[in-house]
């Protein structure tokens, strides 16, 4: 079985380019081998959509967020999203693995 993903993005950033961006995130989903099960799509209205989409994570026990890019996640990586699961963008194909993320911020607290 191929571990599961979720697309994200908030349509207010994709604007007139969200099919592209969902076709995108669906491309390399599978090019790296995930299910995706679904993509989650919030507006600038969301209310706390971080919130939600940790909520969907969780429910469906994904292994990793595929996004347009970071601004879809706000102006930072969220950590708690990168503690439950990996997060990967589409436009550089980088990933933000939970396991190296959570090594990284025991250190960063420990010499802190």
């Amino acid at each position: 079985m191929k571990p599961i993903a979720l697309g994200y993005l908030r349509s207010d950033l994709s604007g007139a380019a969200q099919d592209w961006d969902e076709i995108r995130i669906r491309s390399l989903a599978k090019r790296y081998g995930y299910d995706l099960a679904k993509t989650i799509v919030f507006t600038a209205r969301t209310v706390d959509p971080l919130t939600g989409l940790i909520a969907i994570v969780r429910r469906i026990s994904a292994e990793a967020v595929f996004v347009p890019h970071r601004q879809h996640l706000g102006a930072e990586m969220p950590p708690t999203l990168v503690g439950i699961c990996d997060v990967i963008t589409v436009d550089d194909e980088s990933t933000y693995a939970r396991r190296h993320w959570r090594s990284a911020s025991r250190f960063i607290e420990r010499t802190t």
